[in-house]
């Protein structure tokens, strides 16, 4: 069977050439002639997605229709075999519900019928995993609508959200999920449940972004998160949320999920007391290694109920590592904190401890008590690409520097824009030196646009007062690259920006930020907004007398150095919440390296800040 995707264009013409009597011939000879195809396996997740109708007995089948459309005249006809379409996706045949509302499309100018046929491609193609050609039957549906004075149905809806879920764009299939369950007369309380679980799954900004999109009922699914978030690791206090939130939403679906919530099991407290830190003491991270170590020691100061022991990596002997935990009773081990070491470590199966590892091993062999604690650049590339997609630039530019982290904060951030938007930014990569000018003029046009300049007045042969202009397609920058570079780099965007043109605005990551930058001497970089962790950004979150004795302690501290400090100093806290964010997923840590999430593979995720530099300081800010 030739599948193909339905396009828009004059149909008229085609289905006029074929007497309507010849095509219901053929479609009845396909359908009753083609071989049964074999069962194809559903998803439990996908079973549901069946039309309300598949939950009753029909009197009429999908072949019963087709035989009826033969007698009749060729609109009635056509109208007949678009219900023949949908009923062949009740009874799960969907190679041939496919094919059928392929060939109707051919034969229907009208948009609500389209509309309809398209939505039987999607359910069938996302049952036979073709996930993109699902989704672009959806973006078609979208089109057909257009030429109606009708809204969409739950079933486009909830057809939106597993397709999303498939395409891994969690925001946009729990925005089409609500919108479905608002629509539905079928939600019942199971679906209530379920939407709370897969909320729960979301990162803290990822709430943010789905609050963006105002889907229905949201306000109280977003109150609910933030309680739980927030005080779902005490069961007494979080009670006391529940029951207010209670009063203040009555009516709201996820009052049936309430008594789940309070009846979660409860937490039995571990005895962690003896906990091992492997750290590199000596050697060329030592560095690291001690900024480490003393973010550790400054959490410790607040829970001194502890017995912590450091183990120098640079000078371990790894085979004994395991008979040297159990002389230590030790009860947890933080560390190590090189990628090296996290693997030599791993392959010590002798140590079953419960494990904060803080830095991503090669492998992905891991014991379920092992949990990676790390600070991926490109998870904040994730979540910076994502907000900022959301804000309607249709041309965004990446300029990265050349080195290979930069490198890769660029690439997952046009992937992940991509991911989202369907279309990817230009990356422009520059070196520092002389070429950072050229590589961004050229990337803005200017050069073309100097050209026309000087032709026009070897044209004119006379003197002209000219400025060049920029290209106007670009709408946004995304800059990556230390912070020496983006203070060079910034004053290029902008004295190159044509005055004629918008003010184009500056995004950047956080390894373009430096808190030693902070002041008012640094106003080449106003109105650059940027990621950040806590700890090196003025918020709510930053522990903000813990980071002035640290600037006074150590002054010279780079800003790599201050982010493993931080690091250092949220582990030691994450002992004792670790095992509560695995039984109640919901469950937040705000630290200083960001709001951290247990995912599913034992990884901790972040949450970043967004701070701007403004006229004479650098201050937090929110992504409207």
């Amino acid at each position: 069977m030739n599948q193909t995707n339905s396009s828009l264009f004059n149909k008229s013409a085609l289905f006029r050439s074929f007497p309507s009597f010849i095509t219901i011939f053929l479609i009845a000879f396909f359908l009753s002639s083609c071989s049964a195809p074999k069962k194809l396996t559903v998803t439990k997740d996908l079973e549901s997605t069946k039309n309300a109708k598949s939950s009753t007995s029909h009197a009429v089948t999908a072949q019963q229709l087709i035989t009826k459309a033969e007698t009749q005249t060729f609109i009635p006809q056509v109208a007949t075999l678009v219900d023949a379409s949908e009923l062949l996706i009740v009874e799960e045949n969907y190679p041939q519900a496919l094919w059928l509302a392929e060939q109707l499309l051919v034969m229907t100018s009208d948009s609500q019928q389209s509309y309809r046929l398209v939505l039987v491609n999607a359910h069938s193609l996302l049952i036979m995993n073709k996930i993109e050609l699902a989704f672009n039957q959806l973006k078609l549906a979208d089109v057909y609508l257009k030429n109606t004075k009708v809204n969409h149905k739950e079933n486009y809806y909830l057809l939106l959200s597993k397709v999303q879920k498939q395409r891994q764009l969690p925001i946009s299939s729990l925005n089409a999920k609500l919108q479905w369950f608002s629509l539905s007369s079928q939600a019942n309380s199971d679906d209530s449940h379920q939407l709370w679980q897969e909320l729960s799954l979301l990162s803290t900004w990822q709430v943010t972004q789905l609050a963006k999109q105002k889907p229905p009922h949201f306000k109280g699914w977003q109150q609910l998160l933030s309680y739980a978030h927030k005080f779902g690791n005490d069961s007494n206090r979080f009670n006391r949320y529940l029951t207010q939130w209670q009063r203040n939403f009555p009516a709201h679906p996820a009052q049936v999920v309430i008594e789940s919530l309070r009846i979660t099991p409860e937490y039995v407290d571990q005895e962690l007391q003896n906990i091992a830190v492997i750290l590199p003491l000596s050697g060329e991270q030592a560095a690291a290694g001690k900024a480490a170590q003393q973010g550790v020691l400054a959490a410790y100061k607040n829970n001194a109920d502890k017995n912590l022991y450091f183990i120098d990596a640079d000078t371990l002997d790894w085979a004994t590592l395991s008979q040297r935990l159990i002389s230590l009773d030790s009860h947890f081990v933080i560390g190590p904190l090189l990628k090296s070491n996290v693997d030599k470590y791993l392959a010590n199966t002798a140590i079953t401890l419960p494990s904060l590892l803080l830095n991503t091993p090669e492998t992905a062999q891991r014991t379920a008590e092992q949990v990676i604690f790390s600070m991926r650049p490109e998870d904040e590339a994730i979540q910076a690409a994502t907000t900022l997609s959301r804000k309607n630039y249709q041309m965004p530019v990446v300029l990265s520097h050349r080195d290979k982290t930069s490198k890769r904060i660029a690439q997952t951030f046009t992937e992940q824009w991509q991911q989202v938007t369907g279309y990817s930014p230009e990356i422009v990569y520059f070196e520092t030196g002389k070429n950072m000018q050229a590589q961004l003029k050229s990337s803005l046009d200017i050069n073309s646009s100097q050209a026309r300049i000087n032709d026009l007045k070897r044209r004119l042969k006379q003197s002209l007062k000219t400025q060049t202009r920029n290209r106007r397609d670009v709408d946004m920058f995304y800059l990556v690259g230390s912070p020496n570079q983006i203070k060079l780099l910034k004053p290029y965007i902008d004295v190159n920006t044509s005055p004629f043109a918008k003010i184009i605005p500056v995004y950047a990551s956080s390894r373009s930020h430096s808190s030693k930058q902070d002041s008012s001497k640094n106003t080449d970089l106003r109105n650059m907004v940027f990621t950040e962790i806590p700890w090196l950004l003025k918020s709510q979150q930053q522990n903000s007398q813990l980071a002035a004795l640290s600037k006074s302690l150590w002054p010279s501290r780079s800003d790599s150095l201050q982010r493993i400090f931080a690091m250092g100093y949220d582990s030691l806290y994450l002992v004792d919440n670790i095992s509560i964010m695995k039984l109640r997923p919901y469950v937040r840590y705000y630290g200083q390296t960001g709001t951290l999430k247990l995912n599913s593979n034992n990884t901790l995720s972040r949450s970043l800040l967004w701070g701007v530099y403004q006229k004479d300081k650098v201050a937090e800010t929110t992504m409207e």
